[in-house]
């Protein structure tokens, strides 16, 4: 893997964990394990990773979960955005691409473990488009909008996060 140096930020969606990268690998990839599966509660978990040197947590700390004797998980024990995958001994943290600020700079260049593929992933960019929210239920859009939570995809200096419990 080809390690490229360049900046690169991420986080949950509450903004209580946030994180900046100073290097990347070339690695990004669909992972259709079933571990993957599940953790992401998807059918596939988007993967690319940072080496562990690269790598900081700029705002709170990731919750981790062992799924494995030689895998780690971190995500958000607040608002429970799944963030990486992390294999315990190869130096390198492969970050959600979704938690990415920017998660059109990763196209994936493979898929990987496709023996839990779905059977009806390939059929995926053929189905319907149905166009962006404002189109399909602009007052929910607006609702959501109005009430939104979520933090931006770029960093703040603070950001009034909302806790479980709030």
């Amino acid at each position: 893997m080809k390690r490229i140096e360049m900046k690169v930020s991420g986080g949950c969606q509450c903004g209580a964990v946030r994180y900046h990268a100073s290097a990347m690998l070339d690695n990004s990839h669909l992972c259709h394990c079933r571990m993957c599966q599940k953790a992401s509660g998807n059918i596939f978990t988007a993967l690319v990773a940072a080496p562990d040197d690269a790598l900081t947590w700029t705002r709170g700390k990731p919750s981790v979960w062992k799924s494995s004797e030689l895998v780690e998980r971190g995500f958000c024990a607040n608002c429970g955005t799944p963030l990486f995958f992390h294999h315990l001994e190869n130096g390198r943290t492969n970050l959600m691409i979704g938690s990415l600020d920017d998660p059109h700079a990763f196209p994936p260049h493979a898929n990987t473990c496709t023996e839990n593929m779905v059977a009806w992933f390939d059929t995926i960019t053929g189905i319907e488009n149905t166009g962006a929210t404002e189109n399909n239920g602009a007052d929910w859009a607006a609702a959501i909008k109005t009430s939104n939570n979520q933090h931006p995809d770029r960093d703040t200096a603070s950001w009034p996060v909302r806790w479980r419990d709030d």
